[in-house]
């Protein structure tokens, strides 16, 4: 069994989750004390060396972070229309999953662990990079049901929570009719799980 460590209000650890779930995959969540300081304990840090959540135990194998993680699954344990099943389509999902890294992060889930969290980030650049993020994903969900293909994949699910959850950041997702017909077609998976909402920010 899969051993997932996890904190419900980390959107990164609530990828997996829903990567897991998605798949039917058989695993466990560990939750992680992060107020608490579990994380930079000697035993989580012989999972995860950066004392971060998500990390995965499986088996011998660890693996932290969030992207890495979904394409070990997909690998392993997904049908290959996950991650791609020729080198076009595994080199567009790619591309997302950097985009997961750099745009979605900076943008919406910065803004969001301004609100959440109380980090002491500048919210407004934030907001600013998830709105132009936004603008050029809901132009390139135009005429698409998900973001590389017909079907989903781990593009999707890498990109799904922290706009799903734009929101709590103060970044409006009403101008965007289809990135919100996006977010309502992951909801709407077979095994889709959501992320636990939080009362700040527009969706207070």
């Amino acid at each position: 069994m899969i051993k997932l460590y996890h904190f419900p209000l980390s959107g990164h650890a609530h990828r997996v989750e829903l990567f897991l779930s998605l798949i039917g995959a058989d695993y466990e969540i560990v939750t992680v004390d992060l107020a608490g300081g579990e994380q930079k304990t000697e035993a989580f840090l012989k999972i995860n060396p950066s004392g971060q959540v998500p990390a995965i135990v499986d088996g011998d194998v660890m693996i932290a972070d969030s992207n890495a993680i979904l394409v070990y699954l997909a690998k392993k344990y997904a049908d290959a229309s996950w991650y791609g099943d020729d080198a076009v389509k595994a080199a567009e999902i790619q591309r997302w999953l950097t985009v997961a890294a750099s745009e979605v992060k900076f943008g919406p889930a910065d803004a969001r662990l301004v609100n959440v969290f109380g980090a002491g980030l500048d919210h407004e650049k934030a907001k600013s990079i998830a709105y132009t993020l936004f603008d050029k994903l809901n132009k390139h969900l135009n005429n698409r049901d998900f973001l590389v293909g017909t079907n989903p994949t781990i593009a999707d699910v890498a990109l799904y929570t922290y706009i799903a959850h734009a929101p709590e950041g103060d970044v409006a997702l009403e101008p965007y009719a289809h990135i919100r017909a996006w977010i309502e077609r992951i909801e709407d998976l077979k095994g889709f799980v959501p992320m636990q909402v939080t009362k700040t920010g527009l969706a207070a």
